[in-house]
């Protein structure tokens, strides 16, 4: 028996999504495919994405950053609060670096994941881009990462993704008292015709969450984050200050 989520097995049947290798491995294997037909659909499988970025990936994606990768490419929105570091998708080259070669991986492996984190960024500018509603802990961009001159070329680069019209970026103050947001870091997927998802990640693990209770939490607490955050013009006039 193959378990896969209804929702995510719709969308392959739309073509809204297209499935990962090893997912038609596993649907082929259940069905017992002759030899020729199992070489032949994997052979489509692998080659399904040969007009997206995917294909230059150097190495396979393990499947939670698998996950991510699709939900991102597929996503209409992303909201995401990040409390002591700068997301992934807005990090310049030398912040991904320092945070992945001082991580629990080999260098090759972080080498790796460097090159798949620069280019998810390229959803931001692809024909129908996503839209970004990314709101960044004021301890994120205080907290020095690698250098002075890194973090200064991190601010620049905030500044620089705040001119997209697709992207807003706002900073929650530090020292405002307790917010749900202190709890933890968490992003929020939007799809066009699919129920929403919640991505929870810390050192040693992920989850998605599905549950639409669940997953209306975390949309009530990304609202109340926003009523803390600083304006647009204010969060500018502060990267700007903590860049110099």
């Amino acid at each position: 028996m193959v378990r896969i989520l209804p929702q995510l097995l719709s969308a392959w049947e739309k073509g809204q999504r297209v499935p990962q290798p090893e997912d038609v491995a596993r649907l082929l294997g259940a069905l017992r495919v002759d030899d020729v037909t199992y070489d032949r659909m994997m052979r489509l499988a692998r080659h399904a994405r040969d007009d997206n970025w995917l294909d230059s990936n150097p190495s396979d994606l393990p499947p939670a950053l698998s996950g991510i990768v699709e939900y991102e490419r597929t996503a209409t929105r992303i909201t995401s609060w990040y409390h002591a570091i700068v997301p992934g998708l807005l990090q310049t080259p030398d912040y991904a670096r320092t945070i992945l070669s001082n991580s629990e991986i080999s260098l090759e492996q972080a080498d790796a994941m460097l090159v798949v984190r620069l280019n998810r960024q390229r959803i931001f500018t692809k024909a129908e881009p996503v839209r970004l509603t990314a709101l960044i802990g004021e301890i994120a961009i205080r907290e020095e990462v690698g250098s002075a001159e890194i973090m200064s070329d991190q601010m620049d680069h905030l500044l620089e993704m705040m001119e997209l019209s697709n992207i807003s970026l706002r900073i929650v103050p530090a020292n405002i008292g307790f917010h749900p947001g202190l709890l933890g870091s968490f992003i929020l997927y939007e799809f066009a015709g699919l129920p929403p998802i919640v991505h929870l990640e810390n050192s040693h693990a992920t989850a998605f969450l599905h549950e639409a209770d669940v997953v209306g939490d975390y949309a009530k607490q990304a609202k109340l984050l926003w009523r803390k955050a600083l304006s647009e013009d204010a969060t500018r006039a502060l990267l700007r200050e903590v860049a110099r």
